[in-house]
């Protein structure tokens, strides 16, 4: 029985045996690796992947698919919505000091999905993950451009990151209303370490007002919060390089 895609999951599913094949391709699946797939849907990436891996863990909220996937004696499903998923305590239970992280993520919790997996970035070998294009435009952005936000920063803190191939609406079914693209995304051996919650704050109040120069946003908070570090604020928070903010947060007690 043909599965119906359920819009409450953001379901679509990859169809382009192309682009399937170009996906497999910029993440080098080799045999052994510790993987773990989000939202392997219909199989359609988890097949090839699999083939070349001989077991892959899958992370998969929708219990008809998840009844599915388990009729494959190779995939170990893990039926959770990937947000609850503590990818550390998975990775301990795997046997693996890093995971690599794979998937067509659902484009409405895209953004929260990323973060959560920032939480467990230090047993992360690497990501590949097809996301809403203009969501991996704000990822990879540079500064003094209208893509670089929150999200830009928080994630070049601990990420190299890169846009790897473009994917068309019509490599769906059903086809999204976007276009989309896979990005790789490879941890920092060494980041800078900073206080990830005062990061956040510091980044938030930033960009809460992106037309406004600094010195009437994050101004007042830097001096609630007695900075008395050299810092341009007659700057836009686009304009500020992600190693300035992290500078910042450094030099502040949370």
């Amino acid at each position: 029985m043909k599965h119906v895609a359920r819009k409450r999951f953001g379901q679509h599913f990859l169809a382009d045996a192309g682009v399937i094949d170009a996906i497999v391709r910029e993440i080098a699946p080799r045999a052994g690796d510790p993987m773990v797939e989000i939202g392997p849907g219909l199989a359609a990436l988890t097949q090839p992947l699999v083939e070349r891996l001989g077991r892959l863990t899958v992370v998969e909220l929708d219990r008809d698919l998840a009844a599915r996937l388990r009729q494959h004696p190779q995939l170990e499903v893990v039926e959770a919505d990937v947000l609850k998923v503590d990818f550390s305590a998975l990775a301990e239970r795997l046997g693996a000091a890093k995971l690599r992280v794979v998937g067509n993520l659902p484009y409405n919790i895209s953004s929260p999905i990323l973060f959560h997996l920032l939480q467990h970035v230090g047993r992360v070998a690497d990501q590949h993950f097809m996301l809403q294009k203009e969501v991996i435009d704000r990822m990879v952005a540079r500064p003094a451009t209208s893509d670089y936000g929150r999200l830009s920063v928080m994630l070049q803190w601990r990420y190299a990151m890169e846009n790897v191939l473009f994917v068309p609406p019509d490599a769906f079914d059903p086809p999204p209303r976007v276009d989309s693209a896979v990005v790789r995304m490879v941890p920092f051996a060494d980041p800078p370490q900073v206080d990830e919650a005062l990061l956040s704050q510091l980044v938030q109040v930033a960009f809460s007002q992106r037309r406004k120069i600094l010195r009437h946003t994050l101004g007042p908070w830097l001096e609630q919060k007695g900075f008395a570090g050299d810092f341009d604020v007659q700057r836009r928070a686009e304009e500020v390089p992600v190693a300035e903010y992290l500078a910042i947060a450094q030099s502040l007690r949370p």
